[in-house]
């Protein structure tokens, strides 16, 4: 096993590193072996509350962060971009190591990360009101300011992405925030703090407090003095967040959560080309992807070659440690090898056919085969339910307009694909497709400059792009009475 230093286990409170209250310690757990990588500090309701007290005092109205100008928070993301891109190297090994996940994949996320880091500085002094004709003699004009203290819960699959997409807009707006990241994977959550405390970033703005989501996670959806909350994982966890914000002071909520996308095949498409994609919107991430395309839609035309094509294709993908150049590592932890077990062993009794995979790979790490079920019928629990791991549904359809209906036909609405030369087809499939993201000929193409969220049980609110800065600001509008003749000497 490839070694990487650890740096950073303790709770980072107020741009210091310090014990959880009650000194308890949780392992985190190297998925590869199922080996305790390392002890980190255990945060709860008693470091929640330390944490959100240093980030509302960095919020008070004369702070250095209050009083910080726009463009000055611009430089300080941009130092931070500069600082990840390099210790991109020992990031991504850290990622690799508490999460599994291709060290290769795991340095090019960095990459892009750095890239939002870059665009939300470039934001930064771009926040904008308007003036506004409004009726009667007055003058009237909004103002846009920051929401205040964010507790902000990060899921495991992809820890630095989402650290980022939470931090650089409550950077970029001048908030504050108290960020748990997931229990599975704690460790580059920390070593981002350690980098934007070297960025200059004040004391209080960024806290770090990993722990579980009863305690530590529910101790921010429930604290008052937390303004805004934003979520990314589970439509179930989502649900209890969402009530918890209602309860206590109606705190505004981004909620990212899952989903069970559809990647339509057209008969006109290249049937190898159309694998190939669908074969990475199905396996990215081994799986690991809220807007995974798992339910793959083939026109009855093409059907049977391309599954024939999906599953050679799956059949080549390498599996195995993800510090070697490996398209797959293992899944997080033994509860996610559990459950997507579970769900290969319903497709099979379901009656789908387990044309490539189905099992485990070794006895020791979370290895699962890549999986490829063809004959799925809409009403399988395999094309209902989000799986998050290595498996891929293939469905039959004739028409476009059943395909639509079909499509449509689920809680989720997260994203949605269609490969197609006939752009009528394609631009009637997104009109009528209930899904926050859609793709014609590719998938999951997300970048800084574009909102991302989801339709229905998928969530509220968007991340990235304008829509995402906006989630952090509030709109004060401004009216000032004017005299109905000017003043005259």
């Amino acid at each position: 096993m490839t070694r990487v230093e650890i740096k950073y286990t303790k709770l980072f409170i107020n741009n210091e590193w310090v014990d959880a209250v009650s000194k308890k310690t949780f392992p985190t757990i190297n998925p590869q072996d199922e080996t305790v990588i390392t002890q980190v500090a255990e945060g709860d309701k008693a470091d929640i509350d330390k944490a959100v007290s240093a980030a509302k005092k960095a919020f008070h109205r004369y702070s250095e962060w209050r009083t910080l100008d726009a463009s000055q928070r611009g430089r300080l993301l941009l130092k931070l971009a500069d600082l990840m891109e390099r210790d991109v190297k020992y990031l991504a090994q850290l990622e690799t190591l508490d999460c599994g996940k291709p060290v290769k994949n795991a340095e090019n996320e960095i990459l892009w990360s750095a890239g939002v880091v870059r665009y939300y500085a470039g934001k930064a002094d771009k926040i904008l009101g308007n003036t506004i004709p409004a009726d009667g003699e007055v003058l009237t004009f909004t103002l846009k300011e920051p929401v205040g203290v964010c507790g902000q819960i990060l899921p495991w699959n992809y820890p630095i992405p989402m650290f980022i997409w939470k931090v650089a807009p409550v950077l970029a707006t001048g908030c504050t925030t108290v960020i748990k990241p997931a229990e599975q994977s704690p460790l580059t959550a920390l070593a981002l703090a350690a980098l934007i405390k070297e960025a200059g970033v004040p004391a209080g703005v960024v806290n770090v407090v990993p722990g579980y989501g009863p305690t530590a996670g529910a101790a921010i959806t429930h604290h008052p003095d937390v303004d805004k909350v934003a979520f990314t994982g589970s439509t179930e966890v989502g649900r209890i967040i969402m009530s918890a914000a209602a309860a206590v002071n109606l705190k505004r909520i981004t909620l990212e959560l899952g989903g069970k996308s559809p990647l339509v095949i057209c008969n006109d498409a290249d049937v190898e080309k159309a694998a190939i994609l669908a074969h990475n919107a199905a396996f990215s991430n081994g799986g690991q992807c809220c807007v995974a395309g798992t339910r793959t839609y083939v026109q009855s035309g093409i059907y049977d070659k391309f599954v024939e094509k999906a599953a050679e294709i799956a059949r080549k993908r390498s599996v195995g440690n993800p510090f070697e150049n490996v398209d797959q590592g293992p899944q997080i932890d033994q509860d996610m090898f559990d459950k997507v077990m579970g769900y290969i062993d319903a497709g099979k009794k379901a009656g789908a056919k387990c044309v490539v995979g189905g099992g485990r790979i070794g006895q020791v790490g979370y290895y699962i085969q890549p999986t490829v079920f063809a004959d799925v019928k809409d009403d399988m629990k395999i094309a209902r339910e989000e799986i998050f791991g290595p498996v891929q549904s293939i469905l039959k359809f004739d028409t476009l307009e059943e395909m639509i209906d079909r499509a449509n036909d689920t809680d989720y609405g997260l994203g949605a694909g269609i490969v197609t030369n006939d752009i009528t087809a394609a631009l009637t499939f997104v009109k009528h497709v209930r899904a926050g993201s859609t793709w014609i000929n590719l998938y999951e193409h997300v970048v800084a400059q574009t909102p991302f969220g989801g339709f229905k049980q998928s969530g509220l609110g968007r991340e990235m792009g304008e829509e995402g800065i906006q989630q952090y600001l509030e709109n004060k509008t401004v009216t000032i009475s004017l005299p109905k003749k000017p003043f005259l000497q």
